[in-house]
């Protein structure tokens, strides 16, 4: 069978990277399992696949609660602790790679506190905080929206959520753009020790916010945390931590490559753009397009932890799935005319948050968020332009720009 790397599949080419779409597209024609042997992997680049793979119980994030690493021929998280134990200790508890029980114990618990009625109730602050941001930008002649926009309104979220202070924000930011670089498919030497270094002072912080929380609570979601119990079950120390560490990391990141891709193709198309400034479509049904059309998580693999037909093949214990959910997301099939940005689509379907078991718990957050800042943008300022087109980041797994530069058409020089 034809390898995916001859049909063009190179995820560390910056070509690629710049516009993989023709090639995904490529990869659905070309069949539904599509073998990588560099990263000994089967691609599923179909949305009908996709969205099954995500719910099939007969793959998971992680082995090890069904097979020991002998028994299933592969490292286990005990060969990575070895040479990252800082890492491995951010990650163990994650809801990320758990899998039933321990996912369905630990998500029941946190889904007591963070609840998408909580998000509602959160979203005045919200707004409050997206106008902080934008207006501490308006006025520039030039604005980067990754760095001086969507990173800072992003993480004021976050902190507002935790009950981190703001002066901390730099901190998280910090952390969580080297501990992501560990999700890619090759990081390099200096990037798995830059991460083990974050993962270690992200523990650290976290542990001494659990222990000011149990001595001084408050209405914050680490407080929360620390209190919640159901039937005498309570989250621990380790488990608190991860979540906490996954909600950072997982949940600035999408927001903020989000709003880069998302706003990027909108002022691309400026015709799409004045549906939304002109009142046709609403901030909270282009967030969708914005997911789909271009999403900031490409990839999501799975073991198959039990032999399981899918797409057409059957997999034997051992093998490793990988969903294209960008191509998925581009799939005729299921969007007509998938390759169109479209603002008025409002297909909320789309695999931008995954599905099943792993769905992303902070989807409503990440919702709020994007539209409360598009709401603003397409306001404040509708003659926002592109200064230049912009520059993906050289990677694939997290799909995000390295800076979007704009002119808000706010800044005196432009009243005259």
């Amino acid at each position: 069978m034809t390898d995916a790397a001859d049909l063009g599949f190179a995820p560390s080419d910056l070509g690629f990277i710049a516009d993989p779409y023709p090639v995904l597209a490529g990869l659905r024609d070309a069949g539904r399992a599509i073998p990588y042997a560099e990263r000994g992997v089967v691609l599923l680049p179909r949305f009908a696949d996709v969205h099954a793979a995500l719910r099939n119980r007969s793959l998971g994030r992680s082995f090890e609660h069904r097979y020991t690493p002998a028994e299933f021929g592969r490292p286990g998280l005990a060969d990575l602790e070895q040479e990252f134990p800082r890492f491995v200790e951010s990650e163990r508890w994650s809801l990320l790679n758990l899998e039933p029980p321990d996912h369905t114990r630990i998500r029941r618990l946190v889904t007591k506190v963070f609840t998408a009625k909580a998000v509602r109730n959160f979203e005045p602050r919200i707004g409050e905080l997206a106008d902080a941001a934008l207006g501490a930008v308006l006025e520039r002649p030039s604005t980067d929206v990754v760095a001086e926009l969507a990173q800072p309104f992003s993480i004021s979220v976050i902190c507002e959520l935790l009950g981190v202070p703001q002066q901390h924000g730099p901190d998280l930011l910090r952390w969580s753009h080297a501990i992501v670089k560990m999700y890619e498919i090759a990081p390099t030497v200096q990037q798995r020790a830059d991460a083990e270094q974050a993962a270690g002072e992200f523990v650290d912080f976290v542990r001494e916010l659990i222990d000011d929380r149990r001595a001084h609570p408050g209405t914050d979601l680490v407080s929360e945390l620390v209190q919640v119990a159901d039937d005498g079950d309570r989250l621990s120390v380790d488990e608190i931590v991860c979540t906490v560490i996954v909600l950072l990391n997982a949940g600035h990141e999408a927001t903020v490559n989000t709003l880069g891709n998302g706003l990027n193709a909108l002022l691309q198309r400026p015709d799409e753009w004045r549906r939304v400034t002109g009142g046709e479509v609403e901030p909270t049904v282009v967030v969708e397009e914005m997911l789909r059309f271009d999403p900031p998580l490409q990839m999501f693999e799975r073991w198959v932890l039990e032999p399981v037909e899918i797409a057409g093949r059957t997999f034997e214990v051992g093998e490793r799935i990988a969903m294209l959910f960008g191509s998925a997301n581009r799939d005729p099939e299921r969007f007509p005319g998938a390759d169109t940005f479209d603002a008025a689509r409002g297909e909320s379907t789309h695999i931008g948050f995954g599905a099943g078991v792993h769905f992303c718990i902070g989807a409503p957050l990440a919702r709020a968020e994007l539209s409360a800042m598009i709401t603003r943008i397409a306001r404040q300022a509708p003659e926002v332009q592109l200064i230049e087109r912009p520059t993906y980041h050289p990677t694939f797994v997290i799909r995000g720009f390295e800076r979007v530069d704009v002119d808000f058409g706010r800044a005196p020089a432009s009243r005259t």
